[in-house]
Formats: structure tokens, sequence, C-alpha cells
């Protein structure tokens, strides 16, 4: 018997369907439900490929008995984090002030009827451990202290909600100057993982805005500090685990310092940046390994998670109600599926242990696929065969983890940016890239209203967030530097008008505004701050269409200029702008016949903050967002005076 959630489109809350556990939608109905029957609410919030999401489910909510519980107590309330950020975000929020620390998912959440909220936690156990209660005994107590000790609870959610919103003090700004430079990779340097490659310990997290910037850095300085954390961490992250070697694309994070075993999600977002970040290696370092790994994901992510040129959100870590079971192998099966492949015979023990697959094991007696020196498996006898026999057991054997087949702006826009970067290495990208534009426009700007989240052949219902303005024009503006189609820029300023008229106030960008008002975040988390992006995206306009905009750009990053410039290695593409803003961009103005042949140029500058764009003048004039100080008749030109430039 399906409860409440039986309509709704988000792939997770479906679900959720099916469980005894009464679910309702976030919305009036649930509110109302609640206000009627003096009931509070437990509100959970999840995501589709998460994995301990999976095991409350499994434990809790499949479970009739503690459903009976929740049923009679309590108006149970579910929400895709993924559909909903704004919900999710404010409700991180107040699990932080609760617990003194960040919370996760999945996030349960306790409310008054009045949805003022009293208690918080992550995942709760059906049984006593980790110090805590059972969760069919925390229920009990609960609804228990609600029904004859309710004071207590609204005086603890006043004060929850009084702190989440305090009086804002001064703001404390400091100057921004070159400096960051020197600190960011001072302060990279004290984090990074000299044995792993990586910053800090286990669970490590890609973090590739932190590696861009490093590639960036070393443009223009020249460290080689800067360039050695960010290759020998890419390299490391490629060995195998954290990058699937046998399907490609990236998990979102391990739970090693080895990037050995993952979580086995792969996030669109993810594996957007790491394309992007790897194609910025291969311009930098001219290895082509990086170009490798680079449009090995991309070849993923459009063979395995693209419908109609549109991207799904996610697919999931569990198969089969087992973590990983999809992806790794006993010794025997893959010792079989080399002999399956014509491998000889003779070759199967050495070949399995340059896999590092062994009869014990490297992940719960079974084996993940992982290599030494992943830029150099050609020294592998049979390494490619191998991996395509892996690949054919996976087909013919297994259940392919599900897909959350949510179409989510920002996170397409992030797809759609590393597709044009990658269209300028080999144009086989740059159809993808316009066809997975067009469709995205189409879907989720209708009469130029923006929308966050959809499924394929849906309308879309919940409207965009800063994140999704943000990471849309960033897109934009890469398809015009790749394609130098002027009506990619109009598109871009349109929305950045609309982004400010809805989220900036002084300096200050909301997340969100309407039903939850939440700040736009300065810290780059699972993807890099909507905030820092929209910088970006503002920094852009204002090199290619007005100055004027620069205004909103320096006003951004005065107001978190202390934060920003004290500990720059927290804020990694903020970070940048700041470095951006401070040096400026680099225009390179012509008639478009004169740039059409360059375009695959532009990211190998020595110059990172270059920009294209089309003029009438002759030649190739080189200018700033005040000024030009440079004309040369040919490209080459362009490239000497730009050496020059980095060398004073």
């Amino acid at each position: 018997m399906s409860n409440h959630l039986k309509n709704e489109h988000s792939p997770y809350l479906q679900q959720h369907a099916d469980n005894p556990v009464d679910w309702y939608p976030w919305g009036e109905e649930a509110f109302e439900k609640a206000q009627k029957e003096h009931k509070p609410i437990f509100l959970s919030i999840g995501y589709s490929s998460c994995h301990w999401c999976h095991v409350m489910e499994k434990e809790s909510f499949q479970d009739a008995k503690t459903a009976e519980i929740l049923n009679r107590h309590f108006v149970a309330v579910k929400v895709d984090r993924e559909e909903r950020p704004d919900i999710d975000k404010h409700f991180q929020e107040v699990y932080q002030l609760m617990n003194g620390r960040p919370g996760g998912w999945p996030a349960s959440i306790f409310l008054t009827e009045e949805l003022k909220p009293f208690y918080s936690a992550t995942y709760i156990p059906p049984e006593p451990r980790y110090g805590m209660m059972s969760f069919p005994t925390l229920l009990e107590v609960i609804a228990d202290k609600y029904k004859n000790e309710k004071g207590p609870l609204v005086e603890e959610a006043e004060k929850v909600l009084k702190h989440l919103n305090p009086d804002k003090d001064k703001i404390q700004a400091t100057k921004l100057d070159n400096s960051i430079i020197g600190r960011y990779i001072e302060q990279a340097g004290q984090l990074f993982d000299r044995r792993e490659g990586g910053f800090n310990k286990a669970p490590k997290f890609p973090q590739a805005s932190t590696l861009d910037l490093l590639l960036d850095l070393h443009k223009l300085t020249g460290s080689k500090e800067a360039l050695d954390m960010a290759t020998f961490s890419l390299i490391a992250m490629a060995k195998g685990g954290l990058r699937d070697l046998v399907d490609g694309g990236f998990c979102r994070y391990a739970t090693d310092d080895s990037w050995l075993v993952p979580h086995f999600e792969k996030m669109t977002y993810d594996n957007a940046h790491l394309s992007s970040v790897y194609l910025k290696a291969y311009h930098v370092t001219g290895d082509d390994f990086f170009k490798k790994v680079a449009f090995e994901t991309l070849y993923f992510m459009l063979e395995k998670m693209r419908e109609e040129h549109l991207f799904y959100s996610a697919s999931d870590a569990d198969t089969e109600g087992e973590e990983g079971k999809y992806f790794v192998y006993t010794y025997e099966k893959a010792l079989k599926s080399f002999a399956k492949a014509g491998i000889p015979k003779k070759e199967h023990e050495a070949l399995a242990k340059a896999l590092h697959i062994t009869p014990d094991g490297n992940f719960e007696g079974k084996n993940i696929v992982r290599v030494d020196s992943p830029e150099s498996t050609e020294a592998i006898p049979y390494y490619d065969e191998a991996i395509a026999a892996l690949k054919k057991r996976r087909e013919e054997k297994r259940v392919y983890p599900f897909i959350d087949k949510k179409v989510i702006t920002s996170w397409n826009a992030m797809m759609i940016t590393a597709l044009f970067r990658a269209s300028r290495v080999d144009t086989k990208y740059l159809k993808p890239a316009k066809e997975a534009l067009q469709r995205l426009l189409e879907t989720m700007y209708p009469n130029s209203q923006l929308f966050h989240s959809t499924l394929v052949g849906k309308k879309p219902k919940i409207h965009a967030f800063l994140e999704d303005y943000a990471y849309l024009g960033e897109a934009l503006i890469e398809a015009y530097e790749s394609t130098l189609d002027e009506t990619h820029l109009i598109v871009a300023q349109k929305l950045t008008n609309a982004a400010i008229e809805k989220f900036y106030q002084n300096g200050i960008w909301k997340f969100s505004r309407g039903e939850f008002e939440t700040d736009a975040e300065i810290h780059d988390s699972s993807y890099p701050s909507s905030l820092a992006t929209m910088v970006g995206l503002l920094h852009s306009i204002s090199s290619l269409v007005d100055s004027v905009y620069k205004k909103f750009v320096f006003k951004s990053l005065e107001i978190h200029s202390y934060d920003v410039m004290r500990q720059p290695i927290s804020t990694p593409k903020l970070s940048k702008m700041v470095i951006r803003y401070l040096l400026d961009d680099v225009i390179i103005k012509a008639k478009e016949e004169k740039l059409q042949p360059h375009i695959a140029e532009l990211d190998t500058l020595p110059y990172p903050f270059s920009l294209l764009r089309t003029d009438t003048n002759d030649g190739f004039m080189i200018c700033n967002t005040s000024a030009c100080f440079g004309h040369e008749k040919d490209f080459t030109g362009v490239h000497e005076v730009l050496q020059k430039r980095q060398q004073k």
C-alpha cells in the first residue's frame, strides 16, 4: 500500500513510496495534519544514492513496528535534498547549531507542529549502539516529552531559531592583495598528503576546485610546489577505487587515505569538475594521461548517465541491498573472466597482481581493481583485454546500480561546461555540448523562467536557486568561448541580471529566498560555492559585455575579504576570484573569422584568466576590463605578449 509519496516525481521519494511509514512530501497537507492532530513532525532528508539513507530505510522505515510508532505519534515528512537544497541547507544549519558539528545524510529532524526544530540527528540505529538509543526508543521518548513536557522543547526550538538568524554585526573587511597567492600555496602545502595525495585525512574528497587553483597558480607564478601537489593528487586519485577503472567515472569520496575504498555512488557534479581539472592538468603539463582520464570520464557520463541530451544526477553505491556489489570481484571470478577473454593462463597470476586482485581481497574479501602507476598501464601485458573482460562480466552477470534520473539545472550546466572545454581539445565533444545546452534551456528555462530540477519528459515545478543561475551562466560563457555565438552571451547576461535581482543585496548573496531564505556559502563543499561561481560569472560578463558588472564583483569580494584573505584554502573558488579580480582578465579581441581558428589555443595561453571576444578591429587587440595594452597582427604575437606579461 502506497503512502502520500506515490505521486511525487523525485526518484528518492519514490523509493520510499511503499514504506509502511505514512510519509508525506514537504507541504501544507502534512503541516495541517500536524496542527490538527497536535503531533510533532519527523523530517527525514536524504538522497537516492546515499548509502546510510538506504541503511536507515531498510532497518527502520521498512520495519512495521517502527513504522507503527512513527505513524501513531508523528507526522512523517520526506525530503529529497537534491530536489530541495534550500530545505536541506536550512536544516543542516539547524543541526550544526544544535550539535556543534556538521551534519550529513540522512538528516533526522524533529519539529513542533509549528515547524520549529527541537531535536536533530543523522543516521539513528534500530538498536542501541554508537552511544545512541535505538530509533524506536527515541521516538517513544520524544513522543512522551512532546505530549507531557512540550514547553521546554519549544524553548529549545526558539533558541535555535534565534541563533539561526542572529543580528548581523558590522562586516569585518580587509585589503584584497596578492599575498593571497603565497598564502594559498602555503596552506595547501600544510594540508597536503605527501604520501597519498589530496588534502587532509580520510574520508577524502577530490576537492577539484583546490586542484584547479593550484594549476592556475603554477601558470601565474611558476610554482613547482603548486604543480606537484596538483599532479601528484590527480595521479593518486586515478589509481583505482575512487576512479572506476572498469566503467570509467569517479565515485564521490574515499573512506581511506589511499583513495582505494570509496562510497561507490557516482555524482554528476564530481565527474563534471574532475574531467575539467584533468583537462586543465593536460594543458599545463602536456601529459596525455590527464587527457585520457578526462575523456574516459566524459565517455562514462555520455554513455551511462544521459537521456535526451540531459544528464541524470547520480548512480547508487548499493546493488541488491549490498554496497559495492556491482563494482568488486573475487579472485576466482576475475581469473575466470581473463580465461574467457582468451588471455593466456600463464599471464593470469601476474595480471591479477598488477590489478591488485588477490585471493584475500582488498575490500571485504573481494577486490577493487587498482594499479600502482595509472599513467603507464601500457606496461602491464594484456591490461586492456583484462579491463574489457571485467567490464563484460559486469554487463552480463550483474545488476547495474540504481540511477537517479532527476535532472538538476546546476549539475547539468557543470557537465556542459566540461564538454565545451573538452571540445577545445577534440571537436567531437562540441555536438553533445551544444545539444545538452539547447535541451537544458528548452526544459529548464521556459518563458525565461529558470527551474531547478525535473525528470526527463516532465514539466519542472521547483524554481531555481542561486547555484542554477550561476552554473548555467558559467556554461553559457564556456559555450561562447568555444563557438563565438553571441546568443550565448545574451542569455548569460539575462540570467546574471535576474540573479542580481532575486538573490543580491548590498554585496550579500542569498542561496534561496521564499519559504527558506538561506545565505550563499563562500566555502566549497561537495562542489564549488554558488556565490563564488556567481562572482566568476559577473567577472566574465564584466569583461565580455559591460564593465559596470565589476562593481558587483568587488562588493561581493569585499564583504568576505577577511575570511578569504585569512584562510584562502577553505574557499578555493572564491580565492581564485580574488586573484582574478586583482590581476584582471585578458580579453583578446578580433573579428570572428580571425578568432575561430584559435579557439583551441585558449586553454594553452600562458595567462589563466584569458577570454576571446569578437570585435571589428583589424588584427588582435589585447585588453583588460579597463583598457587595451597590445595589438598584434597574428595569434603568435598574442602568445608572446602574454608570456612577457607573465615574466614581469
